[in-house]
């Protein structure tokens, strides 16, 4: 099988973090992010350097599906999909904006619809192909203050297994990985006391690492297309 991923969001945190353990497990690569491409041109740089792997970085905002359609128009079609990209907003409903709910649900869920979208075909050509979303515990049990990152979670949980459902027929595998508390940007926020707090209820006793979910979404990568429609939880036992 060829192995060729498409990871989205991939310029720091748990993207980064996927883009080097595939690289390390042999995968050429095309990256995406939709601001840090110095960053993400200098990580594809590196990653072919170190690991001899073909490595390409574009800057793409895959909530757009022009974006998304000249994207796919320019690369090799993945065997790999990993959508990666997501945003958080942190605040009341009354407070939120429409702008700010239609922002968070398209570059958390709708951008997956038009990347998988784009990718399926070549991948049912072939009677193969891995689909690998990354969620969140809270689109399980939801977050306070956090509705709209909440609903788009829930929503790609949903969309994960029903997609897994049409595609298994054609060989190809949709699976999530719903992250716990991770090191990452998006949790910066979080004053130290708030973080332990939250850390108190996590039985790990700790959060986890952008490197931990890498790990787990290249095992899924790399498993057999049996195991499919799953949302894996990757939270130190924490939900």
């Amino acid at each position: 099988m060829e192995k060729r991923a498409l990871i989205t969001g991939a310029s720091r945190g748990i993207g980064r973090a996927i883009a080097i353990e595939f690289a390390r497990a042999g995968y050429d690569l095309t990256l995406c992010c939709i601001k840090n491409i110095e960053s993400l041109e200098h990580l594809a740089k590196d990653l072919e350097d170190t690991y001899k792997v073909r490595c390409a970085a574009y800057q793409a905002d895959v909530s757009d599906p022009a974006a998304v359609k000249d994207l796919f128009s320019k690369i090799d079609p993945p065997s790999v999909l990993i959508n990666n990209a997501g945003i958080s907003y942190v605040g009341l409903i009354t407070d939120m904006s429409d702008e700010d709910w239609k922002n968070t649900i398209d570059t958390n869920l709708s951008s997956v619809f038009y990347m998988c979208r784009a990718a399926i075909p070549h991948m049912v050509s072939e009677f193969s192909g891995k689909i690998i979303n990354v969620s969140s515990v809270w689109g399980e049990s939801g977050a306070s203050m956090e509705v709209a990152y909440s609903a788009s979670k829930g929503g790609l949980d949903a969309f994960t297994k029903a997609l897994a459902k049409e595609l298994a027929p054609s060989g190809i595998s949709v699976n999530a990985v719903a992250c716990g508390l991770i090191d990452t940007d998006m949790n910066s926020r979080l004053s130290d006391e708030e973080l332990a707090e939250v850390v108190s209820d996590i039985p790990a006793d700790r959060i986890g690492k952008p490197t931990e979910v890498a790990s787990v979404i290249l095992s899924l990568a790399e498993s057999t297309n049996y195991l499919t429609g799953q949302v894996i939880k990757v939270d130190g036992g924490w939900m």
